[in-house]
């Protein structure tokens, strides 16, 4: 018995050790992205306004659309190693599903927020900020549906109203619940069909836990 612990604290101390190690990994990444964005960026500006001209080289009508692309690569690459931090502080004290979820909501809210900034930059001044917003409304309204369910899995993966394996009756339809993602969860019915319900009709209804004799008899 005390074998058995001593192998099941061992584990559990190796899988913290593993997170708190791949935690550790994406806040430097997250640190050198910025860094190498940040030096690329000053590199290349004072390529354009200092070097290149004294080669009789003009691209200072190109330095918006530099700009815009050096912001695409590397924020696209800063928005991932970010998300990979929220989701490894995450993992602390949730499960990967959890950690997930989160990690999907702020990945879809950096590519919000990255997209409109980059249009709001391209106008420039009042009319790039009048794009950006504009661009943002947009994104916005494309997202919402996504949004809101994405936000619903979140909740449902804090709060637990369920597990994965409990017989549940979800907007009547009834089964064992087989996974709980950002977007849908899962329920297995009792004649094998596979049920996607969307999370935020969920989070909206009633959930019916099925008691647990009940349970024993659906297996």
């Amino acid at each position: 018995m005390s074998s058995s612990s001593n192998s099941s604290s061992s584990t559990s101390n190796a899988a913290g050790e593993n997170v708190a190690r791949r935690h550790l990994n994406s806040i430097v990444k997250l640190v050198i992205y910025i860094v190498i964005y940040v030096v690329v960026a000053a590199l290349v500006q004072f390529l354009v306004t200092s070097i290149l001209p004294t080669f009789h080289v003009s691209l200072s009508g190109y330095t918006v659309y530099i700009n815009v692309l050096l912001a695409l690569a590397f924020g696209y690459l800063i928005i991932y190693a970010f998300v990979d931090v929220i989701y490894w502080s995450m993992r602390f004290k949730y499960d990967h599903p959890t950690a997930r979820a989160v990690r999907n909501v702020f990945l879809l809210i950096g590519i919000g927020a990255l997209v409109a900034s980059i249009a709001g930059a391209i106008g420039g001044g009042a009319a790039g900020v009048a794009t950006g917003g504009f661009f943002g409304i947009v994104i916005g309204f494309a997202v919402q549906q996504v949004l809101g369910q994405a936000v619903a899995g979140l909740f449902l993966l804090l709060a637990r109203p369920f597990r994965i394996h409990d017989s549940v009756n979800l907007l009547g339809d009834a089964g064992v619940v087989n996974d709980t993602a950002l977007l849908f969860t899962e329920i297995v019915k009792d004649d094998g069909t596979k049920v996607l319900i969307p999370n935020n009709s969920i989070l909206g209804n009633k959930i019916y836990l099925l008691p647990k004799p009940q349970q024993q008899q659906k297996q």
